[in-house]
């Protein structure tokens, strides 16, 4: 599956599961650890780990795809799940200020993703 694509699945299974704040980063340019990075916003550990795991469940169901590496499920105040390519970051809101990834990366271009994905839009245009 080509890195972008995968980049907009972790995104659309994220968005899914009513995460807020989503940005996804093309960091290809800046970094050679990965390609994308997507950040993610949750309102509690619970939600957190719930955004993390559909977005694992939901690779590994519809396109048999693992992740390398799963780390803070437990705990839900960030988790990381790395895929090489893409790494997916879901923080708690004090936790995403805390670490500022959005601003350590604000020189990488933002992937749009599109509107219907988005939660937040649909209930906007009822």
């Amino acid at each position: 599956m080509q890195s972008d694509k995968r980049a907009l699945l972790c995104a659309a299974h994220a968005l899914e599961k009513k995460a807020s704040d989503v940005r996804l980063l093309d960091v290809r340019k800046l970094s050679s650890l990965t390609d994308y990075l997507l950040i993610a916003t949750g309102r509690s550990d619970r939600q957190v780990q719930a955004i993390a795991e559909g977005v694992r469940l939901g690779l590994k169901q519809e396109h048999q795809s693992l992740p390398l590496a799963v780390e803070g499920m437990n705990e839900g105040r960030w988790v990381l799940i790395d895929y090489g390519d893409v790494m997916v970051h879901v923080f708690q809101p004090t936790v995403r200020d805390f670490y500022d990834l959005d601003g350590l990366w604000r020189e990488a271009p933002e992937l749009e993703i599109p509107a219907e994905y988005h939660w937040e839009r649909k209930a906007d245009a009822r």
